[in-house]
């Protein structure tokens, strides 16, 4: 896979640190409160309709989340609500985005080692405010040459961050735990991409079809990448 690799590009959330596993518990505690109101399966499901619906609006992240469960809860409760639930969501989000963020185990050592072959870029997406702070209270912005927080993980998005690299796709590989955003864009670009599944993943980034592609890897830890690399 070396081969005319130049540039080697990271995903963030649940790839170098935990992300959707403090979401999923967020959503659970969101459904739990409304157990009164609604059964928490269906609680569920209008807020990913929700979030569906304001995708175009506020993006990813949490703070778009805590957005959609507002809405959602004002739908489910109506009048009935006490201020105090809305509160609640928003005191949990607030803890959430105020949470240490730590790098998962063997990135830093992965991180290391490649820097010393490759220009490392980091590409993410969401909040840029709440990415920006992830990024610096990891410790681990140094490691990069070009850090990039995208709107969104099209082809279109990378082949941007592409022309703002100087980089052909053939010479870009990108490393992420999300098919549909991390994976096929650079492949049907071109590149080259290691995909690393993560034990959960939010339903808007669910693909449910196995991707086999000559230019695509496959490893269950980020340490493996370096048998390749």
């Amino acid at each position: 896979m070396k081969g005319t690799i130049r540039y080697v590009a990271f995903d963030a959330d649940d790839t170098l640190w935990e992300n959707e596993c403090h979401l999923r518990v967020l959503e659970d505690k969101f459904c739990t409160l409304l157990q009164s109101y609604l059964p928490a399966d269906a609680v569920s499901q209008e807020l990913f309709k929700t979030e569906m619906k304001n995708l175009p609006i506020y993006g990813y992240g949490l703070k778009s989340m805590l957005l959609s469960m507002l809405e959602t809860a004002g739908g489910i409760v109506g009048e009935a609500g006490s201020p105090r639930l809305f509160e609640e969501v928003i005191r949990w989000g607030q803890e959430l985005l105020e949470k240490p963020v730590e790098p998962m185990p063997g990135v830093v050592e992965t991180l290391t080692r490649l820097r010393e072959k490759y220009a490392l870029v980091l590409a993410t997406k969401g909040d840029l405010f709440d990415q920006k702070r992830k990024i610096k209270c990891s410790g681990l912005a140094d490691f990069f040459t070009h850090i990039e927080v995208m709107d969104d993980k099209k082809e279109e998005n990378y082949r941007e961050l592409l022309g703002k690299l100087g980089c052909p796709p053939g010479d870009f590989l990108m490393i992420g735990n999300s098919v549909k955003s991390d994976i096929l864009p650079v492949l049907n670009l071109g590149g080259f991409a290691i995909h690393i599944p993560y034990h959960i993943t939010w339903a808007y980034e669910r693909h449910g079809e196995e991707v086999k592609h000559p230019r695509l890897l496959q490893v269950r830890d980020i340490r493996e990448a370096l048998e390749y690399l």
